[in-house]
């Protein structure tokens, strides 16, 4: 009976491992809920508190103003002045061209002032001499009928032939004719000068505009630069000859950049205008940080705007998702301290948090989106020019 008894095998129960094991299980099995809850918790905190409140993007570029240089008068190239990666600054001279027929244009122009100043000086006397003339006709035509008077009683009493009186007569019809001669020509030469001086006189005006037409194209043989930044894209070379609107070069201002960033259709529920955006280039690296906000929508897709916008109304459709550009204004005090360039790649996140603003901008903008001064002075300058040769040719009448 005895070495029955320790001959049979123990149970699982009496040896106590299915218990731990089970225990073992449970306790691994309510880490990995836990596990996953807490997970679960941590995504939807940051779902609500950061991935909700924010719209981010990748497919982001660096876009700005592209200025183009061209010519406005034609001519032949004799300077060079800026090249490619060159600062300039408005105002400066970038291409110079050969000024021999501007030149030869200009003093035909001012040659051709000053001869109308002079002519119209010539026709304001000649209207004064023949109001002179008109004066005089008058006196003798008064003086004819006064002697007609005179003779017409004498011929009643017989005192002076009938001869006398008839040229008499005679005399007054020739004396009224001259007049009305004269009155003719001084109206005639009163249309020429009347209702104005000789600077607002209409021929003076006509080849003031011509002077003015020639000084500026002689000006215009200096080519400047409208704007300041960096010049890029130059072909332009010594000895080209160049035509009005021809492209020699670009400038691009780098201090005034922008980003156009785009978005999913899907992204855009919550986008608005005035939104503030974080902006990281590629260039930088995540270190960098740009500030910025939202300024605009695109009116439409980019595959809206190609060249040959996709045909959706096809038998083999399929759905591709669109993207939306959104203008993203830049800090310029961030482009100072790390300067962009144009096509550069970007990341950019919009905060979305405030859903309240604008999608398209209800009033229309007051403010330019690019100006120069630089030829601000040129019409005032040309005036000037031509004020001087009218006054010098004003003789002792000028001011």
């Amino acid at each position: 009976m005895s070495a029955t008894t320790n001959d049979t095998p123990r149970t699982q129960d009496e040896s106590g491992n299915a218990p731990k094991d089970k225990r073992k299980r449970g306790r691994a099995l309510l880490i990995a809920v836990i596990v996953f809850l807490l997970a679960a918790a941590i995504w939807f905190l940051l779902w609500l508190f950061v991935f909700s409140t924010r719209e981010t993007t990748d497919d982001a570029y660096v876009g700005g103003n592209q200025v183009g240089i061209s010519a406005q008068v034609p001519g032949i190239v004799i300077g060079v002045y800026a090249d490619d990666t060159q600062r300039v600054t408005a105002g400066q001279v970038l291409v110079r061209l050969d000024q021999t027929d501007a030149d030869i244009a200009l003093r035909k122009a001012s040659g051709a002032l000053a001869q109308a100043v002079r002519q119209v000086r010539q026709q304001t006397q000649s209207a004064a001499g023949a109001d002179a003339t008109l004066v005089a006709r008058r006196q003798d035509l008064k003086r004819a009928q006064d002697d007609l008077k005179r003779r017409v009683p004498l011929l009643a009493e017989k005192a002076v032939a009938p001869e006398e009186v008839q040229h008499a007569r005679d005399a007054v019809t020739s004396a009224q004719s001259a007049l009305d001669a004269a009155q003719r020509q001084a109206d005639a030469a009163r249309a020429l000068v009347d209702g104005a001086d000789v600077e607002g006189n209409p021929a003076v005006e006509q080849a003031r505009a011509s002077f003015r037409q020639a000084w500026v194209a002689a000006q215009r043989n200096a080519i400047v630069a409208p704007i300041d930044g960096y010049v890029a894209l130059r072909s332009v070379q010594v000895g080209n000859s160049v035509q009005p609107g021809q492209q020699l070069m670009t400038v691009v201002p780098l201090h005034d950049l922008w980003v156009e960033a785009n978005f999913k259709e899907s992204q855009l529920r919550h986008v608005r205008i005035g939104q503030p955006a974080k902006v990281e280039a590629d260039i930088y690296g995540g270190g960098i940080e740009y500030h910025g906000k939202v300024i605009g929508l695109g009116a439409g897709t980019g595959s809206a705007f190609s060249l040959l916008p996709a045909q959706n109304a096809t038998g083999n459709w399929i759905k591709v998702v669109q993207r939306v550009p959104v203008r993203i204004a830049l800090d310029p005090a961030d482009l100072d301290r790390h300067p962009l360039r144009i096509g550069l790649s970007t990341a950019v996140t919009v905060n979305i948090t405030d859903d309240k603003g604008d999608v398209l901008a209800r009033q229309p903008s007051t403010v330019a989106v690019a100006q120069t001064k630089v030829y601000d002075d040129i019409a005032a300058k040309a005036d000037a020019a031509a004020d001087a040769i009218v006054r010098d040719n004003l003789g002792g009448n000028a001011p």
